[in-house]
């Protein structure tokens, strides 16, 4: 549809708080017609200021988007995998059947094996670390394969994760033996099986249920989503990363490449700025809940201990015998991968 100046003019004097919008959409040369794009995530839903931190980097990211692009793209927000499944999604966002997932990486490790690096055991071992991926080598090359998948990554999010457990502390790799916990990866799980566990492949919001039924004894998973899905209920101790952990997941927000590319030349800067903003308010939110984790749990009467460094170092030792030899030798270039991995 062909809009003139003059149609543009009327309409912003006829309708005054629409304006501002509408002249940047013109100046900008967005289409007139909105477009309304779906995202999806796991998580529990919530506000722009209250709820899973994850849910509302969801929301900010939308309203911001919507703002700077003078509304030519809306946003329609489904938490707690409303729309799809979860397991369901990233293979929605490589064919353009879902516009936008905010997604544990580690997920879509059955359809892009390189995928596995967002929760190799051991590999990123801190805040620091895991966010100069987005612009170090290691990042470069996992953008450029996902790219090639079908997947565009907006906002970089790694997340520290602690164990809450219906019996014993775990702490050490001689906590697990005869243990059921669910790991979150496939390397994970292979670490832990090193190590004595039986492991059990449920995503996160499925952790309650497990917990409370008895398919799994412990649970490593977020300190988001140990506070999110409520499992102080149900635990017995809690192990918190907040200054050591072994296990940090990469959640990004991740838009469809078909959908990304049949954007306009601005839209697609403004939806790849913000989603870059994001990651600012995404990675303090994390550090926070690793605090808030601990206070929670303990007002529950679950017993807390942080993450040890020597115990970190004795777990490194099973996942690269383990997790990291079987993807250096499974995975196309997976050496190379680890090697530029452990050079952040």
């Amino acid at each position: 549809m062909i809009v003139s100046r003059r149609a543009v003019v009327g309409a912003a004097l006829a309708v005054p708080l629409a304006a501002p919008a509408i002249v940047a959409a013109s100046r900008l040369g967005w289409a007139a017609e909105a477009r309304t794009l779906k995202i999806s995530h796991q998580f529990p839903g919530g506000t722009l200021e209250e709820g899973d931190f994850r849910d509302r980097i969801t929301r900010r990211f939308a309203a911001e988007v919507e703002k700077r692009t003078g509304g030519a793209l809306k946003f329609e927000i489904y938490p707690s995998s409303s729309l799809m499944k979860t397991l369901a999604q990233f293979s929605a966002l490589r064919k353009g059947a879902l516009d936008l997932s905010l997604y544990p990486l580690p997920y879509a490790g059955g359809e892009v094996p390189e995928a596995n690096l967002g929760l190799m055991p051991c590999l990123v071992t801190s805040y620091e670390q895991g966010r100069k991926w987005r612009n170090a080598e290691i990042g470069q090359e996992l953008a450029r394969i996902l790219d090639g998948k079908g997947v565009k990554l907006l906002t970089w999010i790694w997340q520290a994760g602690g164990t809450a457990s219906r019996s014993g502390a775990v702490m050490t790799p001689d906590d697990v033996k005869g243990m059921k916990i669910r790991g979150g990866s496939r390397e994970m799980d292979m670490m832990l099986k090193a190590a004595g566990a039986a492991v059990s492949t449920i995503p996160s919001n499925e952790l309650y249920a497990g917990m409370q039924t008895g398919a799994v004894d412990a649970a490593i998973t977020s300190s988001t989503s140990l506070i999110s899905f409520k499992l102080e209920e149900l635990a017995k101790h809690l192990t918190v990363p907040r200054q050591h952990s072994y296990w940090f997941m990469m959640e990004p927000l991740m838009m469809s490449k078909s959908v990304f590319d049949a954007l306009t030349p601005d839209q697609q800067k403004v939806v790849e700025q913000v989603g870059l903003e994001m990651e600012d308010f995404g990675y303090k939110a994390a550090q926070e809940d690793d605090a808030r984790v601990a206070e929670i749990y303990g007002k529950a009467g679950v017993a807390t201990a942080d993450m040890t460094a020597d115990a970190v170092k004795r777990w490194t030792e099973i996942a690269r015998e383990t997790a990291w030899k079987d993807f250096a030798d499974r995975v196309k270039d997976g050496a190379r991968l680890l090697k530029l991995a452990e050079q952040v």
